[in-house]
């Protein structure tokens, strides 16, 4: 069993807006549009688009606050729980330390009354002084600097207009960085691949300077502008592994992002970068003119690739979000070449870079120029990462239930390191460690950590921004043990919502105090206070069906909306009720028709529900198997029907966060989702013989597939679940 004291690296959630789209998260806000290098493979300067010799060299002041009453209304509508300004060029510190303060100065103040702000800034580093780090560390600027390896392979590229390497120049400002003072700022060191470079070389001269991660980047290409090197083998794959392997021999010092997200994305989980994976673009890019663009990376496809035709003075953000060209990067597999729809590894490669897709007789309707680059590094990575002994999670459903909430207590552990030294954690802290270590307190912190909303709530980028949930966590976990604590910390919302219990609504947002005694509570604000039994507290509902586990009914958790379809809003007391009681007449009826569900070891029955919309019938979380979302208006029957089939799926899902099953990568899971699928409509369709008989022979198929698969595609855990299809259609055809 995994205590607290493992992590686990976190990862941000996609946000979209009432009507289900991806909402702008991130903009790169240009503030100077020159630069003091002369780097031969810069996408703004050596590529195909060439509108900087248009713009103005440095962002104007009206400019800046028309960007941030822009963003501000944005915000306003769409209530993220962040936002992040990425200030870009050309080289942003050629702007100065004046008037990059007054930029970050604006941005703060239009911001952060209404949502996190992270700033950030990207520079070569060339420039960078103390000056300029004593303005971001005035307002908290996280420092990304491009570096690509060592002297001999920076100097490839990264020259500067005289023919000078900018390599002493660079690392004098890490070594700025990674003074006491400033190190906190330090974000990390981006290299663009060059084959030509030696890869062991370059990674080894980035990893002696202890950045807190690396990103390595491919080199912006296109089918009409190929990359050094292409059409030879998989040169860019064989160099990141190579890389790869190094990183796994030094026991992974820092996170890398291109391998974390990889690694991610094969199991299951979501992309950290845009140039990898399904996730739809959440980016806008604006000009030192005011103008909306697209991604940067597109100025490498054509001359004007990038351009909206908008602006922020006659366009908001909502409009630029509704832009054709955005919309046609948030389409996920769907718009993908039909080559890309067909790869075993789409949901990893996700097509790759869009801007790297380009060729001027398809557009964008290609794969990645890198494709068999891509594909071999994401083999590379899978073949080399995967787990082939038999895990307990596989053979039995309440081992798989520990699995998950281990996942949880790894986020938690994760956290912890960041968070180690806030006064307000580290209390928290020390009582979930004894919570831990006790066996009564134990089982009441598993149940907390096991509810379904929790671990996605913890998935942030920011430590910091994830220490009321988990203060609000520990607090639950203390009343549900019984434990005598106090716990204080600064709330930003005006509800506090306690995981598995209920939510407390709170006068304003603000410090707050929370203490538990003999498992009740009180909360208390600098001007008011409450209990359990105040009018300000709303305690989740609870449904105990005649047989099978108790439920909880989750209206309120602010995570909830994990669901294809809305989450309904919570529910009136009247309304709560009439779900309750659709529920229950559901699971009378499940149990009169399915007797042998609850026990069947091939299902994950949800024990936490949640209302959707009207309308919107059953719906598995798309982050949490032991969740199921009905809609207010579901029917008895429907769930009767439609349970079964889903638990299958929610059982293979919350397998695939624990476990390998294959080899990442391969066909071999979409043939056992088949297979799983086909023999379950079986089992339902069981009175109609013809159409039960279809659905076998459909099963049928896709075992002999998996059959035919090399041995080592399938690791025992695949292969013991092949094995209990095997059995299931024996039984099922007689």
């Amino acid at each position: 069993m995994y205590r607290l004291g493992r992590s686990e690296a976190g990862t941000v959630p996609e946000v979209t807006d009432s009507h289900g789209r991806q909402t702008i998260q991130q903009l790169v806000l240009k503030v100077h549009s020159r630069c003091d290098l002369a780097c031969d493979h810069c996408y703004v300067y050596e590529h195909a688009d060439q509108s900087w010799r248009g713009r103005p060299i440095v962002i104007a002041e009206h400019v800046v606050g028309q960007v941030a009453r822009r963003l501000a209304e944005y915000v306003t509508d769409t209530s993220p729980e962040s936002v992040t300004v990425i200030l870009h060029g050309g080289e942003p510190l050629l702007a100065g330390p004046a008037r990059l303060r007054d930029i970050c100065a604006e941005l703060t103040g239009a911001l952060t009354p209404l949502t996190e702000l992270d700033l950030r800034i990207h520079t070569n580093g060339v420039q960078l002084g103390r000056p300029h780090l004593e303005v971001f560390r005035e307002f908290g600027v996280k420092i990304g600097i491009s570096l690509d390896g060592d002297r001999v392979s920076n100097d490839r590229h990264r020259l500067d207009r005289r023919g000078r390497s900018s390599y002493d120049r660079v690392l004098r400002a890490i070594d700025l960085l990674g003074l006491p003072e400033y190190r906190h700022l330090y974000q990390g060191l981006l290299c663009t691949v060059d084959v030509a470079n030696d890869p062991i070389a370059v990674h080894d001269a980035l990893t002696a300077l202890e950045p807190p991660r690396i990103d390595y980047l491919l080199p912006h290409s296109t089918w009409a502008a190929p990359p050094p090197g292409h059409g030879a083998g998989t040169p860019y794959a064989d160099w990141l592994l190579k890389v790869f392997d190094r990183w796994e021999e030094q026991g992974r010092p820092m996170p890398v992002r291109t391998f974390d997200s990889v690694l991610s994305t094969l199991r299951g989980g979501p992309s950290l970068t845009e140039a990898l994976g399904l996730a739809p673009s959440d980016l806008a890019v604006v000009e030192t003119d005011g103008s909306f663009e697209q991604a940067d990376s597109l100025k490498t496809a054509y001359d004007g690739a990038p351009a909206t035709g908008y602006d922020v003075f006659r366009h908001s953000f909502a409009e630029f979000a509704d832009h054709p060209g955005v919309r046609a990067r948030q389409q996920g597999e769907e718009g993908l070449s039909e080559t890309c729809r067909a790869c075993p590894v789409v949901e990893s490669c996700g097509g790759g870079l869009y801007a790297h897709r380009y060729s001027d007789e398809r557009g964008f309707d290609n794969p990645s120029v890198f494709c068999t680059d891509l594909r071999a590094l994401i083999v590379g990575v899978a073949e080399r990462v995967t787990e082939r002994a038999l895990v307990p999670s596989v053979t039995g459903v309440e081992e798989l239930r520990l699995a998950q909430t281990e996942l949880t207590r790894l986020l938690v552990a994760g956290a912890h390191e960041h968070l180690a030294g806030h006064p307000d954690w580290d209390t928290a802290w020390e009582l979930l460690l004894g919570l831990d270590t006790g066996e009564t307190s134990g089982v009441a912190l598993d149940a907390v950590l096991s509810h379904p909303y929790l671990r996605p709530s913890l998935l942030r980028a920011d430590a910091r921004s994830r220490l009321p949930r988990l203060m609000a966590t520990a607090v639950a976990a203390s009343v549900r043990a019984g434990v005598e604590t106090t716990l204080d910390w600064d709330e930003p919302d005006t509800e506090v919502h306690l995981p598995t219990l209920g939510t407390v609504r709170l006068p304003q947002p603000g410090r707050v105090r929370f203490t538990v005694s003999e498992g009740d509570f009180r909360w208390r604000t600098p001007e008011h206070g409450g209990s359990r039994s105040s009018a300000r507290w709303r305690p989740l509902e609870r449904l105990r069906p005649a047989d099978g586990p108790t439920l909880l009914i989750d209206d309120a958790d602010p995570y909830r909306n994990r669901y294809p379809t809305p989450v309904a809003s919570p529910l009136s007391p009247s309304d709560l009720a009439l779900f309750g009681k659709r529920l229950r007449t559901a699971h009378d009826l499940l149990d009169e028709r399915h007797p042998g569900l609850r026990d069947d070891p091939r299902v994950l029955l949800a024990t936490t529900i949640t209302p959707l919309r009207a309308g919107s019938g059953l719906e598995l979380s798309t982050s949490a198997p032991d969740a199921l979302g009905l809609a207010v208006d579901f029917e008895p029957e429907e769930f009767v029907r439609e349970l079964p089939l889903l638990a299958r799926r929610a059982r293979l899902a919350a397998l695939r966060q624990v476990a390998d099953l294959h080899v990442p990568g391969t066909g071999a899971g979409r043939l056992l989702d088949e297979a799983s699928a086909c023999l379950g409509r079986a089992a339902a369709l069981a009175p109609d013989r013809f159409a039960t008989e279809e659905e076998l022979r459909r099963a049928r198929h896709a075992l002999d597939r998996l059959a035919m698969l090399p041995a080592d595609e399938l690791t025992e855990n695949g292969t013991y679940l092949v094995q209990e299809l095997q059995e299931e259609w024996v039984a099922l055809h007689g």
